[in-house]
């Protein structure tokens, strides 16, 4: 069963029309609510005027929260404004009653006064970082001295947007003196502890479930919190169910995105071109509140020198304040942005020593034994020589790039490939420190086993995944395990559905379990399995030091893209797309292959046509209009392989994955644009304008 492919556990209640999502709720009484928000970057807020309103309708503001804060790592950001607003879009009051257009009229209505204080647009006019990491390995300044010569180079991403289907929304319910939150999300105990902490309930007033979720891609990660905490104070002081939905604008304006980025890279090399050091200054753009933007960082720092072994290596790495959108969670979380920079500046390094491109990666790829960045240890197995092999030999990748050197005309073929890992898990000791994921399996009676776990489905296929791995071990047809949308009362804590862990992770604790159950199986009879988290043995993890190991473990990937551009209209359409990746074992092929397109096609959008900016820290493409994402009509099929390297801390085998398959996508196509138009390309997205400019 592990592998091959089955129905999906939810294919039958998707397809039919009877899942239910947040818009499918319906209640007695059921209140609708409206956010006002801040039309200012920053502003003292001196006065507020509200309309008069029937009886029914009312407000809830900071006033009606206990603990006025969103508890992310820190709890910093209010979950309403108090005075000062720093960001356009953020939340100031609610508006609450029965009937949704005149909520939204009155909000409407709402006039608010502000006094004007001075913002902070752009990363680079940014002078303040709410997070600060630094750290050296090796002798950086002593080789540095001893250079033959050194190249800088700045790199810089963008924006991204998660595009998911369902927009964010959360419905709050107050009976019994106890606050229940339904809502599209992937981590409903981070919900949980927020709605706690805000409200200041015992942890058995607080309930939270998670609604079938139409996509989230790390934008459901952080972000439901503050919805949370919106209608648990609502439904508590109008003690009545209270639906908070965004519309596509709203949630496009005002929720968390992929954090712009920029990179400064000083590379010391000696006189054969050979790379000595490397110095990298890398800033993130946090946005108006830090949220999630330390542990972005961190992942981002991780993957700084790619899968390359670089001899000494001295980085700052720092999030800074901006007056614009909060950026938080998105797939790949923060390596996606490190990655494009990497791969870029060693096909510059390359070309600037006149030698082959690959040829000169080559030379500095890691291998099972070596030190990470962090002196951890690489102790499983590098397949890379084998998958870029295969990728040569589905792409004719070397064949190409030489041909594509000297060309005429105003069509112009290139190539590019990437070459990536993406470390499991949770980064640093996270997992055994402050996670400590605990899953329950019950068999009832009738001999059904039910999984317990906290983790969501939110289109990736989870259910299926944990479902199998359970029934295989039993020996069961799948169609005996069951497996429900977590409930908080109901389910334990196994960790959030974030960092690609749920199948590694969560996985390996549903294996354990199910194999304990086997073991002491008795039919006809109840019984429950309760199974802990237990860490790997790694080197220790020192977080003021970044030194240790980072992950358990890696998922390794090469992408290969290869386009066309008009170089008159400056158009690039791509000829092919080819993605081999090491998953350790694929639980269900057909849903791996479905990461692996998903992620890539995401990965490519990030790379050519998904630009977003702020216009005077306002988002200026907030609809889906404006918001260029690729359609079936931009992509072409693309071909993919799994190289089975299995991972014996995860369940038959399996490693992360979700987020690997977006992390190469961009650096390949960057690579084959600057390989066709034969200029260097430090930005992405690589966009017509950005290529005709560089023509």
């Amino acid at each position: 069963m592990i592998s091959k492919s089955i129905t999906k556990k939810d294919h039958a209640e998707k397809m039919s029309g009877m899942a239910k999502y947040l818009a499918d709720y319906r209640y007695k009484d059921m209140l609708h609510a409206k956010i006002v928000r801040s039309q200012k970057a920053h502003a003292r807020i001196l006065n507020i005027e509200l309309p008069v309103m029937k009886e029914g309708y009312g407000i809830v503001d900071a006033f009606d929260v206990p603990i006025n804060k969103i508890k992310v790592i820190k709890a910093e950001q209010p979950v309403f404004a108090e005075g000062e607003v720093k960001f356009i879009g953020e939340a100031i009051l609610m508006i609450v009653g029965p009937d949704k257009e005149l909520v939204e009229q009155y909000a409407a209505d709402v006039t608010i006064t502000y006094e004007e204080l001075p913002a902070v647009l752009k990363l680079e006019d940014s002078v303040i970082s709410c997070v600060r990491y630094e750290f050296e390995h090796g002798a950086v300044k002593e080789l540095f001295d001893k250079a033959y010569r050194i190249r800088e180079e700045i790199f810089t991403t963008g924006y991204q947007e998660q595009a998911y289907i369902e927009p964010q929304g959360a419905i709050g319910l107050y009976e019994n003196e106890k606050i229940t939150m339904i809502g599209s999300l992937q981590c409903p105990y981070y919900v949980k502890s927020a709605i706690e902490y805000a409200m200041e309930e015992a942890p058995d007033k607080v309930q939270v479930i998670q609604s079938t979720t139409g996509g989230a891609f790390g934008g459901k990660e952080d972000y439901p919190s503050l919805l949370g905490c919106f209608v648990a104070a609502a439904a508590k002081k109008f003690k009545k169910p209270v639906r908070l939905l965004y519309d596509r604008r709203e949630d496009m304006a005002v929720t968390t995105k992929r954090h712009p980025a920029r990179f400064v890279y000083r590379t010391a090399l000696d006189e054969n071109n050979e790379i000595l050091a490397m110095d990298i200054d890398a800033r993130l753009d946090g946005g108006a509140y830090e949220g999630l933007s330390s542990v972005v960082l961190q992942r981002c720092l991780l993957a700084l020198t790619g899968v390359y072994k670089i001899p000494a290596i001295h980085v700052i790495g720092q999030v800074m304040e901006t007056n614009t959108v909060p950026n938080g969670a998105f797939r790949g979380f923060g390596a996606p942005q490190s990655f494009f920079a990497i791969e870029m500046l060693m096909t510059h390094l390359a070309k600037e020593a006149g030698v082959l491109v690959l040829d000169y990666k080559k030379k500095y790829m890691v291998k099972q034994g070596d030190d990470t960045l962090t002196k951890g240890n690489f102790r499983y197995p590098v397949i890379l020589p084998e998958m870029i092999a295969e990728a040569e030999k589905l792409s004719h990748y070397s064949e190409k790039a030489a041909q594509y050197q000297h060309q005429q005309g105003r069509y112009k073929k290139g190539i590019g490939m990437s070459v990536f890992l993406h470390g499991c898990g949770f980064t640093g000791s996270a997992e055994k420190d402050h996670i400590k994921s605990v899953l329950k399996l019950v068999k009832y009676e009738d001999d059904t086993v039910e999984i317990l776990a906290s983790n969501t489905d939110m289109g990736q296929g989870l259910k299926t995944t944990f479902a199998k791995i359970a029934a295989q071990v039993l020996s069961i047809p799948v169609e005996n395990i069951r497996i429900a949308n977590p409930d908080t009362d109901r389910v334990p804590n196994s960790g959030p559905t974030v960092a690609s862990r749920s199948i590694m992770v969560v996985g390996k604790l549903i294996e354990r379990a199910a194999e304990k159950l086997r073991d002491n199986y008795k039919k006809g009879e109840y019984q429950e399995i309760i199974e802990h988290y237990v860490h790997s043995e790694m080197i220790p993890w020192d977080i003021s030091t970044f030194s240790g190991d980072a992950y358990p473990t890696y998922s390794w990937g090469v992408n290969v893209v290869e386009t066309e551009v008009d170089t008159l209209l400056g158009q690039a359409k791509l000829l092919g797309v080819w993605g081999i990746f090491d998953v350790g074992t694929a639980i269900d092929e057909t849903i791996m292959k479905g990461q692996m397109e998903g992620g890539m096609l995401q990965g490519l959008g990030y790379g050519s046509c998904e630009k977003m900016e702020n216009a005077g820290g306002a988002i200026k493409q907030a609809s889906m209009t404006d918001y260029i994402i690729p359609t079936a009509k931009d992509t072409i099929p693309f071909v993919t392989k799994m190289m089975e390297n299995p991972y014996e801390g995860g369940p038959f085998g399996a490693k992360g994955a979700g987020e690997l398959t977006i992390i190469g996508a961009a650096p390949a196509y960057a690579a084959a644009v600057e390989c066709a138009i034969g200029k260097e390309v430090t930005a992405i997205p690589v966009t017509q304008e950005k290529i005709l400019s560089l023509l």
